[in-house]
């Protein structure tokens, strides 16, 4: 296949597969394991007898399958699994699918860490708790404020520590009642609202101006003596950095509110941009997506909370330590929030962040935010050449950062092609289907991509030839991409509408027996 040309001839695995449950069929077994041994039963004696407030009054209702069927099941469902390590994952948007070094897979599956306890004495566990301590000073370092927890299990959870430090820190100065609003941008993380209003807080939304840069002056009218804080993604998911975000944060002090910056969208700016010299009091960093480790949905994740002294007291315990002997978790924190996660936090995504950052070292971390700049402007100047797509505010003059939102809106008018029917006909390439955008969609018919650094020329172009093909297919045959995929074992959902209905809705074996079933 000539370098950076789609895939014509991709053709992945499709099985109409049961869901293992369906599978069952009552008396087989997978394994029958042998009778205990008269020696052994006489030395434990009945062991099932000491364990009576253990057992279930009933025993769970696992599918009865053999051997064969187990194998048979797993392995079609692996044929028809696609991720970073099989496809062109630029599709991810803001989701970083970097790649994530296979050494530091090695690190973590080593029994020497597998094997440690969460409950093990401080004292034999002082190497774990030295890379807690390392990788946190790390995060200091990066954002350059004063103090770092690596206990939130991702990125969604670090912006509910903070939403939670916040309440808390209102309380204590008697203040609640009054500090009771949140701002934010439509273009931040939707957890940059949905949080603070889990927390009892109401939220203020802010829209963009012309440029696309949320509006400084419809901020400065929301700022008031009710605004407990400012919480802001930046670059916002529509891959534009706010060049005014320190006035932002100044407006916000100015009536007494907190700041805190929602940093998941890092890749850009390692070692050139930091949230202390913009003012903000908090931020987090993604560093299951920032630094290397596996993207794992707010869980395994890790979820880098860091803040200025003033908020220190409110911190999550325990934090990680170390008294110039030896490390120690510290769960002296005067008002704390408590935990947020229990233990310290998810130790492998911290050890293979702490390995990632080790190998890059300074120099190589900023080049990787320069390689995704460049990436991400190098893969928007070839899309905007394909007809029919355009970007948001393509023509403000301001340089995207490490993601682009585009727009087949164009499209759409011209063939009535939307963004769910090209993101059904690229898997047909063997690229995974693309991140739209949040709903609403504020901007029709969204694609966003963020190629960054670890993506080759190759692959950028590869990514362009296939846009470009479907997009020629759209116009001369728009029903082929209205019945994609044809090549995929991803199908078409019979009613999408269903994914708007908690009756529906069926999250267990028991639930979807009992709502799908049981008629």
């Amino acid at each position: 296949m000539p370098k950076g040309k789609a895939r014509n001839k991709f053709q992945q695995a499709r099985w109409e597969e049961p869901i293992i449950h369906e599978l069952s069929n009552k008396g087989v077994r997978g394994l029958i394991p042998p009778r205990v041994e008269a020696e052994i039963q006489a030395t434990t004696g009945k062991v099932l007898d000491n364990l009576k407030t253990m057992r279930r009054e009933e025993a769970p209702e696992l599918p009865e399958v053999s051997q064969k069927t187990v194998l048979s099941h797993w392995l079609r469902l692996s044929q028809e699994t696609m991720g970073s390590n099989i496809g062109n994952d630029i599709s991810e948007g803001t989701c970083t699918m970097k790649y994530n070094p296979r050494i530091n897979e090695e690190f973590a599956s080593n029994p020497l860490f597998t094997d440690l306890h969460p409950m093990q004495d401080e004292d034999t566990v002082q190497g774990m708790l030295e890379i807690y301590y390392k990788f946190q000073n790390f995060m200091k370092e990066v954002s350059g404020l004063d103090h770092c927890s690596l206990q939130p299990g991702g990125g969604n959870h670090a912006v509910y520590t903070a939403a939670s430090m916040i309440r808390q820190y209102w309380s204590d100065r008697g203040a609640l009642d009054t500090r009771d609003e949140i701002i934010t941008t439509i273009f931040s993380h939707p957890s940059d609202a949905a949080t603070p209003a889990t927390a009892g807080f109401k939220i203020i939304t802010i829209y963009p101006d012309e440029n696309g840069i949320p509006d400084i002056e419809a901020i400065r009218a929301a700022a008031s003596e009710r605004t407990a804080a400012i919480f802001m993604t930046n670059p916002e998911d529509i891959g534009i950095y706010n060049p005014r975000v320190d006035e932002v944060v100044k407006i916000i002090h100015d009536v007494g509110g907190l700041c805190f910056y929602d940093q998941a969208n890092a890749n850009a700016f390692l070692g050139v941009a930091r949230a202390r010299e913009a003012g903000f009091d908090m931020c987090h960093f993604n560093v299951h997506k920032t630094f290397g480790t596996p993207h794992g949905c707010s869980g395994p994740g890790t979820g880098a909370f860091c803040c200025l002294d003033r908020m220190y007291p409110y911190m999550p315990v325990p934090v990680v330590d170390f008294d110039n002997e030896k490390y120690f978790l510290n769960y002296d924190i005067p008002k704390t929030i408590g935990h947020v996660r229990d233990y310290a936090g998810v130790s492998g995504v911290v050890l293979k962040a702490y390995a990632w950052v080790m190998s890059m070292g300074h120099d190589y971390m900023r080049q990787a935010a320069d390689v995704s700049v460049i990436n991400n402007n190098y893969l928007e100047k070839q899309i905007l050449q394909i007809k029919g797509i355009t970007s948001a505010f393509q023509d403000n003059g301001i340089t995207r950062q490490e993601q682009v939102r585009y727009s087949f809106e164009k499209l759409k008018e011209d063939t009535d092609v939307g963004t769910d029917d090209v993101n059904a006909r690229i898997v047909d390439f063997g690229l995974p289907s693309y991140w739209t955008s949040h709903h609403p969609w504020v901007i029709p018919e969204p694609m966003t991509l963020e190629p960054c650094e670890t993506y080759s020329l190759d692959d950028l172009n590869e990514y362009v030839d296939v846009l470009r093909k479907v997009v020629d297919e759209a116009y001369s045959d728009p029903e082929l991409l209205k019945t994609a995929p044809h090549a995929s074992s991803s199908h078409r959902r019979n009613k999408p509408e269903e994914l708007d209905d908690p009756d529906k809705w069926a999250l267990t074996w028991r639930a979807y027996q009992r709502k799908h079933l049981s008629n």
